[in-house]
């Protein structure tokens, strides 16, 4: 292996599972704002792009908000906002998929993606929560 393939392959390593999953909800919502792009132009199309692309897309800068959060409570309570919107988007994925606005294809992937980082961030409230003295 070359000196480069060897630094980028340390630097890849070397990655958190916070930056991992920072990346994650990145990608999350690029894949938010493409989908929006492929939404009708109609007045129904255009009211539920704008809800989605605000929750789908503001998961990923809530996220860096708890990585930098001053204390154990302010972490939580980002951390709650960021599953709050998760949440959210997951019904206004239904509700694209319901009213066919997209063709179902074009929705399964990006509703697997929103389940598991529910989850994630599910858990990771309960362990926070879980390891609080309040």
């Amino acid at each position: 292996m070359k000196k480069s393939d060897n630094d980028s392959q340390d630097s890849a390593n070397s990655q958190t599972f916070a930056d991992r999953l920072e990346d994650r909800l990145i990608d999350f919502a690029v894949r938010i704002i493409r989908l929006v792009a492929r939404m009708p132009k109609t007045p129904a199309g255009k009211h539920v792009s704008g809800q989605i692309l605000r929750s789908g897309t503001s998961p990923a800068p809530n996220y860096g908000e708890a990585r930098g959060a001053e204390s154990r409570a302010d972490f939580i309570h980002k951390m709650g906002v960021v599953l709050k919107e998760l949440n959210e988007t997951a019904i206004w994925l239904k509700v694209i998929e319901r009213s066919e606005l997209l063709p179902r294809e074009l929705l399964v992937d990006i509703i697997q993606e929103n389940v598991a980082l529910c989850k994630i961030f599910t858990s990771s409230l309960k362990t926070a929560r879980g390891n609080s003295v309040m």
